[in-house]
């Protein structure tokens, strides 16, 4: 767990990441460099979850690379379903990353919303949703090894 006791804001207990996969963690279905080791050691302090629509169809294998087991969205509905995703999981406990269109509602749901700027392309209605705007996905997962980066950046 990171809690966090941010000026303005009501505290953050974050029990769970969640990422959405194509775009954030993985340009053309390949993971970013870096993002590996960062998500394994993000593992030791929060649970750590994907969710993807496995548009490149190479999930399997960044599932295996990560240790972990994506859940996978229907067609129809994929902003919904990432939304209703942390919903279940206790949205006040949750902490979401994501870029792409249907990412937005989820980072709005998330007692943290991340936006990336991605090589895909960042969508308007997810940068608009997001608590905070990084360039890239390695900066974003480094807020959490470094977590008075968000109390800088987040204090009112």
């Amino acid at each position: 767990m990171i809690e966090l006791n941010i000026p303005g804001r009501p505290p953050l207990h974050l029990e769970h990441l969640v990422c959405d996969v194509n775009g954030t963690l993985a340009v053309d279905g390949v993971l970013r460099a870096g993002v590996e080791s960062r998500i394994r050691r993000l593992k030791e302090q929060l649970s750590v979850h994907l969710i993807t629509a496995d548009t490149h169809g190479r999930q399997a294998e960044i599932d295996r690379q990560l240790d972990l087991q994506a859940v996978r969205l229907q067609p129809g509905s994929e902003a919904g379903q990432k939304a209703e995703y942390v919903r279940r999981l206790d949205a006040a406990r949750v902490a979401a990353i994501g870029q792409g269109a249907n990412d937005a509602a989820m980072l709005r749901e998330a007692a943290l919303g991340i936006c990336i700027l991605s090589p895909e392309g960042t969508a308007l209605p997810t940068l608009l949703a997001a608590d905070l705007v990084l360039p890239d996905i390695n900066s974003a997962l480094e807020l959490f090894e470094k977590p008075l980066r968000l109390t800088a950046s987040l204090r009112e």
